[in-house]
């Protein structure tokens, strides 16, 4: 081995690799990039808000969480859904209770289990969810709308890495 390639590259990141930031650049995209995330979970957070409203006035955006958990099959055990949405027993156990005061979930045997059993969303909590879905699905298709296949899709990978 040559002195010359033992010795650091004098050349910056972003001029020896094609597309590859500075430190500098590179720390300002990650911060615009953090502002960016920020601003998209405030935005969701405030559709979880409105989808929780549309299913019933008193419920709390995470009780919706545990409702979709619930209708969509995800998650039908406290168990489930505590492991899914990464919160506590307490908070779930009162959404579930809250769920089942509304008339919105039912808990009912197991049918692979009769000991056990499995919370099941009434047909109003169907309908009401399909109701706060179209609703939020129809805002983010009015933004994506302008986005190619190739674009979402690309999206999606982006996410799904970050998502790890």
């Amino acid at each position: 081995m040559s002195a010359s390639s033992d010795a650091p590259s004098e050349t910056p990141a972003s001029a020896s690799a094609p597309g590859r930031l500075g430190d500098d650049d590179l720390d300002q995209a990650v911060t615009r990039v953090e502002h960016e995330l920020g601003r998209l979970f405030a935005r969701i957070r405030i559709g979880w808000r409105e989808a929780a409203a549309t299913v019933h006035p008193d419920l709390q955006p995470l009780g919706y969480q545990v409702l979709t958990s619930i209708a969509t099959g995800k998650a039908t055990s406290a168990g489930a859904i505590i492991e899914r949405l990464q919160t506590d027993k307490s908070a779930v156990s009162r959404q579930v209770r809250q769920l089942e005061q509304l008339g919105l979930v039912e808990s009912v045997p197991d049918p692979e289990d009769r000991r056990a059993r499995v919370l099941v969303a009434t047909e109003l909590a169907q309908e009401r969810v399909a109701l706060a879905r179209s609703r939020y699905e129809g805002r983010i298709g009015e933004r994506l709308r302008n986005w190619t296949a190739a674009d979402l899709d690309h999206f999606a990978d982006l996410l799904a890495g970050l998502g790890g």
